[in-house]
C-alpha cells in the first residue's frame, strides 16, 4: 500500500512559495493550507467591519489592513490571515516584504461553520501568544454575535458578547467603537 508523506516547509520555504502564489495558503505547524472563499455575509461583515474601524482610526497613530496581511506568531509555527487586522504605532514586519505583521493590537475574525472551531482553540491560544495583542474579536455570520476578548494586566483574558443591533463593543485599544447595526448592514441571516 502507497502512502502521501506530508512534506513539511520552513516558514522562510513557506513565505517564498506563498509570495509567488495566485491563491492564499496560512502556514500551520509547518503545512500550507489553501484558503477557502468566503461567503456573502462573511464579506459584508468583513468590509463593513473593516470600514467602520477605517473611518474612526483617521487621524490617529494606528493602521488596519484586510484579510490580505499575513500575521506571524512567534514559535508557534503559524502565519494566519486575520479577516481584519489593526496595528497602533509603528507596525513591525517579519522582513523587508512588508506583508507579514508581527505586532497587531486587534484581530478580528468572521466565523465560518469550517473555521470556527479552529478560530475559537488553537488559533486564539496562539494568538494569545503575540504580546501586543490586545484585543480579539469573534463576529458569526450566521445570527447577531461578537464575542470580544480583551487582555488584562495580568495578562488573563475577560469576554463580554453583544447579541442585538442596538448594541455596540468599545476597542478601547484602538479607541474605536463598532455598533452592531453598522457591522451587520446588508447581511441577511438565515
Amino acid at each position: 500500500m502507497a502512502s502521501n508523506p506530508k512534506t513539511y516547509l520552513t516558514p522562510d520555504e513557506y513565505l517564498a512559495i506563498e509570495r509567488k502564489a495566485e491563491f492564499k495558503s496560512e502556514y500551520i505547524d509547518g503545512e500550507m493550507v489553501a484558503m477557502t472563499g468566503a461567503s456573502r455575509n462573511h464579506n459584508l461583515i468583513t468590509i463593513n467591519t473593516a470600514r467602520e474601524i477605517s473611518q474612526q482610526l483617521k487621524g490617529k497613530p494606528c493602521e488596519a489592513y484586510s484579510s490580505d496581511m499575513r500575521v506571524r506568531i512567534p514559535d508557534t509555527g503559524l502565519y494566519p490571515y486575520p479577516d481584519l487586522v489593526v496595528v497602533c504605532g509603528e507596525p513591525i514586519f517579519e522582513d523587508g516584504y512588508v506583508d507579514t505583521l508581527t505586532n497587531p493590537t486587534v484581530v478580528i475574525e468572521v466565523l465560518s461553520d469550517s473555521t470556527e472551531s479552529y478560530d475559537r482553540g488553537k488559533k486564539f491560544r496562539y494568538y494569545r501568544m503575540i504580546d501586543s495583542l490586545a484585543e480579539y474579536l469573534l463576529i458569526a455570520q450566521d445570527e447577531y454575535r461578537v464575542e470580544h476578548y480583551v487582555r488584562q494586566s495580568d495578562g488573563r483574558w475577560l469576554l463580554s458578547e453583544v447579541h442585538t443591533l442596538n448594541e455596540q463593543i468599545e476597542l478601547r485599544s484602538i479607541s474605536c467603537t463598532l455598533n452592531l447595526k453598522e457591522v451587520y448592514e446588508k447581511v441577511k441571516l438565515p
